[in-house]
């Protein structure tokens, strides 16, 4: 497998046409939510994508792989990196995509984990001149399936979430121009975990303002000082190891609760309701959204594979979405649970029902697509400036912008 570090000599190709292939979905009762299918490509180039305004048109761009498509059309494409076609029964060299102006300088960059266990590199916008996306190290060693990106320690500046060699933590630019090696900042003792390992995430669990980090065996509170201070782990049973995991007020209580996939090449979705002990100390409690077991569902729905989920107001209602679907082919047609049922993509709807206790919350499916699904990691964002969710897919069935209809 090609390393993308390999590539110093990138060179950013000629504009170039990409095959995409339009396909607009039925239109939607009044106030339903709709999306305008484009596919950017049916190749297999990575397991994530990314959402960016890269040539500061005032349009969002999408970016897939080692290319970026131009918004709105997206059937003009730019090489960030030198491509290569993956065999769908195989895997690609990018697990993850980032998206952000890493070194300040107005432009927005793009960050790739090649593999798990691998580097992440970052590749520099070249602004307005053109040329080729110059590669720089970010990191070397990125361990999880799911490794993320946020402000973790609240400068304003976000880093990326992983593990390494056993210890959870997060990295970020040791100077303003992010060209050396990057700062690993430890945030637990030395565990077992393997590069392969699912589930990760960061969110501010106990309300005291601070990103905690969480994974599938518990959560890691933040201290008043993250520099130099022991993180206090807090163990809780969030599945098997899932994919992102997420921390949101699901049911408006006032207090941070979890949601994550179950088992990224199995079953389930759940969100963890927070409640207090009599000790005073967070506990959950385990909602589940899809069940863990095959023969369950939710309103007729159920699908394998959650791999990648995310947090998306997609109604305008003010309450955060859940989108989520199957990784196709994780570990090709014969792998894992159920690998030739349908790539579909969904979104769950956090519906409030009041009740005598204050508010019910529970979740309605909506089916997206049922031949795209999602990879290890996908985006969510506005590509129009309409307002409305958009959502940016790659996986082995190629790349695919989805797009909220007015």
């Amino acid at each position: 497998m090609k390393s993308l570090i390999q590539g110093r000599g990138l060179q950013q190709c000629a504009v170039v046409i990409a095959l995409a292939t339009w396909s607009g979905v039925a239109n939607a009762a009044e106030g339903e939510v709709a999306f305008e299918k484009i596919q950017l490509t049916g190749t297999f180039h990575a397991e994530g994508s990314g959402i960016g305004d890269f040539n500061r048109d005032g349009h969002g761009d999408a970016v897939y792989g080692p290319y970026w498509y131009e918004g709105p059309e997206f059937t003009t494409r730019h090489e960030i990196y030198p491509p290569e076609d993956f065999d769908p029964n195989g895997y690609s060299n990018n697990f993850i995509t980032f998206v952000h102006d890493v070194d300040g300088d107005g432009w927005t960059d793009v960050l790739a984990n090649v593999w798990p266990g691998k580097e992440v590199a970052w590749f520099r916008n070249p602004g307005e001149q053109g040329g080729r996306w110059e590669q720089q190290l970010a990191f070397p060693v990125v361990d999880n399936e799911s490794p993320g990106y946020a402000d973790v320690t609240g400068d304003g500046t976000p880093e990326i979430v992983f593990h390494t060699e056993g210890v959870l933590g997060f990295a970020g630019p040791s100077e303003k121009t992010a060209r050396e090696r990057w700062l690993f900042t430890p945030c637990s003792e030395m565990h077992g975990w393997g590069k392969y390992t699912h589930g990760l995430g960061f969110g501010d669990v106990n309300g005291d303002g601070r990103a905690d980090l969480l994974m599938s065996e518990g959560w890691w509170e933040q201290p008043e000082a993250a520099e130099g201070s022991a993180w206090k782990k807090h163990p809780f049973p969030f599945g098997a190891g899932g994919a992102q995991m997420h921390v949101y007020d699901v049911d408006g209580d006032g207090d941070g609760d979890v949601i994550t996939s179950l088992k990224a090449h199995d079953y389930g979705l759940s969100w963890f309701e927070q409640v207090t002990g009599d000790d005073g100390d967070i506990s959950f409690v385990e909602h589940a959204i899809l069940p863990g077991v095959a023969e369950e569902s939710l309103d007729g729905v159920q699908f394998s594979q959650p791999h990648a989920v995310q947090l998306a107001d997609i109604n305008g209602d003010g309450l955060m979405d859940i989108v989520t679907g199957k990784r196709f082919w994780a570990h090709g047609p014969k792998g894992d649970a159920d690998p030739a049922g349908a790539a579909v993509l969904y979104w769950f709807e956090l519906v409030h029902t009041a009740s005598d206790d204050g508010v019910t919350a529970h979740y309605r499916p909506h089916l997206i697509d049922n031949d795209s699904g999602v990879g290890t990691q996908f985006t969510t964002g506005d590509l129009n400036g309409d307002g409305k969710v958009d959502i940016v897919i790659g996986n082995k069935k190629g790349g695919f912008v989805f797009r909220q209809k007015s």
